[in-house]
């Protein structure tokens, strides 16, 4: 009986060996296919985020850069898109993440060219708890984030935004609807002064 055990017990651990190096390469597989989609769709949403819904047709010179900020003892690297129209800056549209109530968040943020104005707000990625913090995707949720300004950290609130940098917290997910504040409220901070400072007469 304690052989047929032992005989079990590594059966079980090759098959989890076997299966855990299926997963690991074909995760590493298919790393490349999902990086470049989020790309491309990172691409196809900057008009949108940019120039705003309406817009979203409109041809645009999309240059991606990486903006490096030291933050004390570390540097931290961001994506940035920067969306060109007849040879002038019509914005910016900056990649952030953080960690939500159930895993990475990551958006991408528009700004206007001199980055005091939120444009536009789209969730790439998020893993949140289905019909409450993955409410964060919903455009009733998101498009409050458009126009505010960026001179104030946004806060969340539960009875209702009634300050310019209030926002309206999702019933049942404040962690997720503060966590989207505070990788907005980062970035901006973060970026303010290098993307601003880009800025000259042409608005180039």
């Amino acid at each position: 009986m304690k052989q047929n055990y032992t005989v079990q017990a590594w059966l079980v651990l090759i098959l989890a060996i076997c299966y855990g190096g299926a997963l690991a390469g074909m995760q590493m597989k298919l790393a490349p296919i999902i990086a470049e989609n989020k790309i491309n769709e990172t691409r196809q949403k900057v008009p949108e985020l940019v120039l705003g819904a309406e817009n979203a047709a409109t041809k645009l010179d999309i240059k991606p850069e990486t903006i490096s900020i030291d933050k004390g003892n570390k540097k931290i690297s961001y994506t940035v898109f920067k969306a060109g129209k007849d040879g002038q800056t019509a914005g910016w549209v900056v990649k952030n993440a953080d960690q939500g109530y159930a895993g990475k968040i990551e958006l991408l943020i528009g700004l206007n060219p001199q980055t005091d104005t939120i444009t536009g707000l789209f969730i790439l990625e998020q893993t949140e708890t289905p019909g409450l913090g993955n409410k964060i995707i919903d455009w009733e949720w998101r498009k409050q984030f458009i126009n505010k300004k960026t001179d104030k950290p946004l806060v969340v609130v539960k009875t209702g935004a009634k300050e310019p940098h209030e926002i309206d917290g999702i019933t049942g997910a404040t962690i997720s609807s503060r966590s989207v504040c505070n990788i907005i409220n980062t970035a901006t901070n973060d970026l303010k002064g290098p993307l601003g400072g880009k800025q000259d007469s042409t608005g180039k």
